[in-house]
């Protein structure tokens, strides 16, 4: 093996570690415990999509294909109006007339509505066009969720109702676990709606 700390079997137990470590803390930095934080996130969600609102989901790169991947299981499982913000012709209409760091947050300014959400999703949590986005979204009324990874203090780890983070700086590890993060969350939705 040309390197061990890279076999799958020590790579799944870092990752059970750094899903059991996930940290959740809402928009004053309260710690919620981990069950809290994904009953609180279903909380947020069941109320928009009981009064007809909509949840947007944005990423860069990755983070892009997650957003897409929780959307299908949003719109599909938990029964919500769910969009992703990258149509590569809106995005490079914005990010041409208002440049990239200002794309979601325009198209957040144009279509979202006060009670909708934004799931905003950066490894890292500094990519300026998502920040942007979150704070479009508290501007319009809107709940924020966050996701990210990397340092503690990134800056859009402090800037949803909910926030969700990652101690990790491996791109794999929080990718992987943000989409495990959204897709807990969807499935449980789906069990409520079998039990119902």
């Amino acid at each position: 093996m040309d390197n061990p700390n890279l076999s799958l079997n020590t790579r799944a137990a870092q990752f059970q570690a750094l899903l059991e470590n996930c940290a959740f803390s809402d928009s004053t930095g309260q710690v919620l415990d981990a069950e809290a934080g994904i009953l609180r996130a279903m909380q947020y969600l069941r109320a928009i999509r009981a009064q007809g609102g909509r949840v947007y989901l944005i990423g860069n790169g990755g983070s892009a294909g997650v957003a897409s991947h929780a959307t299908t299981d949003f719109m599909n499982v938990v029964k919500m109006r769910a969009h992703t913000l990258h149509d590569s012709s809106i995005l490079t209409c914005m990010a041409n007339d208002y440049g990239y760091e200002h794309a979601f947050a325009r198209m957040i300014t144009q279509v979202a509505a006060k009670g909708d959400a934004l799931i905003a999703i950066s490894s890292s949590g500094k990519s300026l066009n998502i920040r942007h986005a979150a704070t479009a979204m508290k501007q319009t009324g809107g709940v924020v969720i966050t996701l990210s990874g990397f340092d503690a203090a990134n800056p859009l780890r402090g800037m949803g109702d909910l926030n969700i983070w990652l101690d990790s700086k491996d791109y794999g590890f929080v990718e992987i676990g943000h989409q495990f993060v959204l897709h807990n969350i969807a499935d449980r939705f789906g069990k409520e709606g079998k039990a119902a």
